[in-house]
Protein backbone atom coordinates (compact mmCIF):
# COMPACT_ATOMS: atom_id res chain seq x y z
CA UNK A 1 0.00 0.00 0.00
CA UNK A 2 1.90 2.92 -1.02
CA UNK A 3 -0.66 5.86 -2.48
CA UNK A 4 -3.67 7.50 -1.29
CA UNK A 5 -5.84 5.26 -3.43
CA UNK A 6 -4.68 2.28 -1.90
CA UNK A 7 -5.40 3.37 1.94
CA UNK A 8 -8.99 4.80 0.75
CA UNK A 9 -9.47 0.82 -1.03
CA UNK A 10 -8.19 -0.68 2.35
CA UNK A 11 -10.43 1.06 4.33
CA UNK A 12 -12.98 0.42 2.25
CA UNK A 13 -12.98 -3.15 2.21
CA UNK A 14 -12.24 -3.04 6.02
CA UNK A 15 -15.76 -1.42 6.50
CA UNK A 16 -17.07 -3.94 4.04
CA UNK A 17 -16.22 -6.47 6.34
CA UNK A 18 -17.01 -4.24 9.26
CA UNK A 19 -13.52 -4.41 10.82
CA UNK A 20 -13.33 -1.71 12.92
CA UNK A 21 -9.55 0.03 12.65
CA UNK A 22 -7.90 2.64 14.65
CA UNK A 23 -5.86 3.96 11.47
CA UNK A 24 -4.93 3.39 7.83
CA UNK A 25 -1.88 4.92 6.60
CA UNK A 26 0.81 4.16 3.53
CA UNK A 27 1.77 0.30 4.18
CA UNK A 28 -0.05 -0.24 7.05
CA UNK A 29 -3.42 -0.89 9.03
CA UNK A 30 -3.99 -1.63 12.15
CA UNK A 31 -7.08 -3.67 13.20
CA UNK A 32 -8.76 -3.84 16.18
CA UNK A 33 -9.21 -6.81 17.92
CA UNK A 34 -7.76 -10.29 16.90
CA UNK A 35 -8.74 -11.95 13.56
CA UNK A 36 -9.30 -15.37 12.62
CA UNK A 37 -8.52 -17.39 10.27
CA UNK A 38 -11.10 -16.86 8.18
CA UNK A 39 -11.48 -13.27 8.33
CA UNK A 40 -7.93 -13.09 7.54
CA UNK A 41 -8.40 -15.23 4.77
CA UNK A 42 -11.57 -12.97 3.72
CA UNK A 43 -9.74 -9.99 3.59
CA UNK A 44 -6.82 -10.77 1.57
CA UNK A 45 -9.26 -11.91 -0.64
CA UNK A 46 -10.88 -8.54 -0.88
CA UNK A 47 -7.38 -6.86 -1.25
CA UNK A 48 -6.25 -8.97 -3.65
CA UNK A 49 -9.17 -7.58 -6.18
CA UNK A 50 -7.67 -4.46 -5.89
CA UNK A 51 -4.19 -5.64 -6.35
CA UNK A 52 -3.52 -5.58 -2.31
CA UNK A 53 -2.56 -8.49 -0.35
CA UNK A 54 -1.98 -8.90 3.69
CA UNK A 55 1.35 -9.48 5.04
CA UNK A 56 1.96 -11.63 8.31
CA UNK A 57 5.34 -12.60 7.56
CA UNK A 58 7.59 -10.47 9.83
CA UNK A 59 10.52 -10.55 6.71
CA UNK A 60 7.87 -8.61 4.43
CA UNK A 61 6.35 -6.76 6.26
CA UNK A 62 9.90 -5.17 7.65
CA UNK A 63 10.93 -4.77 3.65
CA UNK A 64 7.48 -3.07 2.69
CA UNK A 65 7.94 -0.75 6.43
CA UNK A 66 11.53 0.09 4.39
CA UNK A 67 10.04 0.80 0.77
CA UNK A 68 7.30 2.71 2.20
CA UNK A 69 9.53 4.71 4.66
CA UNK A 70 11.62 5.82 1.69
CA UNK A 71 8.30 6.11 -0.54
CA UNK A 72 7.13 9.05 2.17
CA UNK A 73 10.03 10.49 2.43
CA UNK A 74 10.76 11.25 -1.23
CA UNK A 75 7.49 11.77 -2.70
CA UNK A 76 5.07 13.05 0.31
CA UNK A 77 7.38 15.27 2.06
CA UNK A 78 9.71 18.09 1.42
CA UNK A 79 11.48 17.41 4.88
CA UNK A 80 15.26 17.09 4.72
CA UNK A 81 16.32 14.31 7.12
CA UNK A 82 18.40 15.64 9.30
CA UNK A 83 20.73 12.48 9.58
CA UNK A 84 21.93 9.81 6.72
CA UNK A 85 19.38 7.06 5.12
CA UNK A 86 20.97 4.33 7.43
CA UNK A 87 20.44 6.35 10.67
CA UNK A 88 16.72 7.29 9.53
CA UNK A 89 15.45 4.29 8.71
CA UNK A 90 17.10 2.23 11.71
CA UNK A 91 15.43 5.00 13.98
CA UNK A 92 12.36 4.97 12.09
CA UNK A 93 12.03 1.52 11.54
CA UNK A 94 13.57 0.62 15.40
CA UNK A 95 16.20 -2.14 13.58
CA UNK A 96 19.56 -2.67 13.14
CA UNK A 97 20.47 -0.97 9.37
CA UNK A 98 22.79 -3.92 8.53
CA UNK A 99 20.39 -6.71 9.10
CA UNK A 100 17.59 -4.71 6.87
CA UNK A 101 20.05 -3.44 4.12
CA UNK A 102 21.09 -7.34 3.98
CA UNK A 103 17.73 -8.81 3.95
CA UNK A 104 16.36 -6.03 1.46
CA UNK A 105 19.22 -6.95 -1.20
CA UNK A 106 18.56 -10.83 -0.64
CA UNK A 107 14.56 -10.11 -1.14
CA UNK A 108 14.67 -7.50 -4.26
CA UNK A 109 17.85 -7.60 -5.24
CA UNK A 110 18.74 -4.18 -5.28
CA UNK A 111 20.24 -1.92 -2.00
CA UNK A 112 18.53 0.25 -0.03
CA UNK A 113 20.39 3.00 -0.98
CA UNK A 114 20.00 2.29 -5.10
CA UNK A 115 16.16 2.49 -4.43
CA UNK A 116 16.38 5.42 -3.14
CA UNK A 117 17.79 7.06 -5.44
CA UNK A 118 15.54 5.45 -8.38
CA UNK A 119 12.23 7.12 -6.38
CA UNK A 120 14.80 10.48 -6.19
CA UNK A 121 14.99 10.46 -9.87
CA UNK A 122 11.58 9.32 -10.52
CA UNK A 123 10.27 12.15 -8.38
CA UNK A 124 12.66 14.58 -10.62
CA UNK A 125 11.19 13.53 -13.38
CA UNK A 126 7.86 14.39 -12.25
CA UNK A 127 8.68 18.00 -11.29
CA UNK A 128 10.33 18.31 -14.51
CA UNK A 129 7.37 16.76 -16.34
CA UNK A 130 5.21 19.16 -13.86
CA UNK A 131 7.22 22.07 -15.22
CA UNK A 132 6.69 23.88 -12.58
CA UNK A 133 10.06 24.63 -11.25
CA UNK A 134 13.13 24.84 -12.75
CA UNK A 135 16.48 22.93 -12.62
CA UNK A 136 17.72 24.76 -9.71
CA UNK A 137 14.45 24.20 -7.67
CA UNK A 138 14.35 21.03 -8.13
CA UNK A 139 17.54 20.46 -7.19
CA UNK A 140 16.54 22.66 -3.75
CA UNK A 141 13.55 20.69 -3.58
CA UNK A 142 15.00 17.10 -3.49
CA UNK A 143 18.25 18.09 -1.32
CA UNK A 144 20.77 17.37 -4.02
CA UNK A 145 24.29 19.99 -2.97
CA UNK A 146 24.33 21.56 -6.51
CA UNK A 147 22.70 20.91 -10.38
CA UNK A 148 25.52 18.85 -11.37
CA UNK A 149 24.95 16.78 -8.36
CA UNK A 150 21.36 16.44 -9.23
CA UNK A 151 22.68 16.09 -13.23
CA UNK A 152 25.11 13.70 -12.82
CA UNK A 153 23.19 10.93 -11.07
CA UNK A 154 19.72 11.79 -13.36
CA UNK A 155 22.23 10.72 -16.05
CA UNK A 156 23.58 7.56 -14.28
CA UNK A 157 20.48 6.51 -13.79
CA UNK A 158 17.83 7.58 -17.09
CA UNK A 159 21.21 7.64 -19.72
CA UNK A 160 19.78 11.37 -20.39
CA UNK A 161 20.91 14.76 -19.14
CA UNK A 162 17.92 16.37 -17.19
CA UNK A 163 17.87 18.99 -20.12
CA UNK A 164 17.66 15.76 -22.87
CA UNK A 165 14.64 14.11 -20.84
CA UNK A 166 12.64 18.00 -20.78
CA UNK A 167 13.36 18.12 -24.50
CA UNK A 168 12.33 14.28 -24.87
CA UNK A 169 9.05 14.88 -22.94
CA UNK A 170 7.86 18.22 -25.25
CA UNK A 171 8.55 16.56 -28.61
CA UNK A 172 6.25 13.62 -27.24
CA UNK A 173 3.78 15.62 -26.07
CA UNK A 174 3.70 17.58 -29.48
CA UNK A 175 3.59 14.20 -31.44
CA UNK A 176 0.64 13.34 -29.11
CA UNK A 177 -0.91 17.09 -29.95
CA UNK A 178 -0.06 16.15 -33.79
CA UNK A 179 -2.13 12.67 -33.85
CA UNK A 180 -5.50 14.93 -34.06
CA UNK A 181 -4.06 16.62 -37.16
CA UNK A 182 -4.42 13.90 -39.33
CA UNK A 183 -7.12 13.27 -41.73
CA UNK A 184 -7.69 9.39 -41.83
CA UNK A 185 -10.37 8.74 -44.77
Amino acid sequence: MVCIRCQIVVKSVLEKLALPYVYVKIGEAKIIGKLSANKIKELDVELRKSGLLVMDDKRSILIESIKNAIIALVHYTDDQIKVNLSDYLSEKLNHNYTYMANLFSEVNGITIEKFYLAHKIERVKELIVYDELNLSEIAYKMHYSSVAHLSNQFKKITGLTPSSFKIMKNKRRDTLEDVNDVNIS
